[in-house]
């Protein structure tokens, strides 16, 4: 199917260009449409996974803090609070885990991997069937995985709308933890917001 009508007449509604996150929703949708059309069963799903680009912007926010000299790992408490929630490995939080727990690398390692599974299956959950190009979805389960609000956000709504440039805006007010602005959330939000724009 020749596509290039459809873009063309929604680039002339939206009076610009198109940013890569939009080429990817339209495309998305089209194919959504032309399978409707048909009587053709739809392909089966497949679980939605965080890729590279995701899990290496957790990485470097999230950082496999707190190695002691025997190469182990033990917990942190949250900077936010000085307390609870502690922290060890690559962020991770929870039952547990509180002063003195001590882990290895590859029980960090191991945590991450099962967390982005469960992540990225709640973030998956909450856009339901929005249009969500891969950037997209990757920046949404750091969002997630770092604040636990994929479910309740504004900008979850806005992207599950179709506006990317408004849920794009919203990134940058979860920057408080514990009643204070964080400059460590500050970067994290940006870095995020720019990866869902696919900038």
């Amino acid at each position: 199917m020749n596509r290039k009508p459809i873009f063309d007449a929604v680039r002339r509604l939206l009076g610009r260009s198109f940013r890569t996150a939009e080429v990817t929703a339209l495309d998305q949708a089209t194919d959504r449409a032309i399978g409707q059309t048909t009587d053709q069963a739809p392909p089966a799903k497949t679980a939605r996974r965080i890729g590279p680009n995701g899990v290496s912007l957790i990485k470097r926010f999230e950082g496999c803090s707190k190695r002691r000299a025997d190469g182990l790992f033990e917990a942190y408490p949250d900077p936010g609070t000085g307390g609870d929630p502690w922290t060890i490995g690559w962020g991770a939080t929870g039952p547990g885990i509180a002063p003195g727990t001590v882990w290895s690398q590859a029980q960090c390692d191991a945590r991450l991997e099962a967390d982005l599974v469960r992540y990225s299956a709640e973030v998956a959950r909450a856009l339901g069937e929005a249009p969500t190009s891969q950037q997209q979805f990757d920046a949404l389960v750091s969002f997630h995985y770092n604040t636990g609000a994929i479910a309740r956000a504004t900008l979850t709504r806005l992207h599950r709308g179709g506006d990317f440039i408004g849920a794009a805006g919203e990134f940058g007010k979860w920057v408080h933890a514990g009643g204070r602005r964080l400059s460590g959330l500050v970067r994290r939000r940006t870095a995020e917001a720019a990866l869902y724009r696919g900038d």
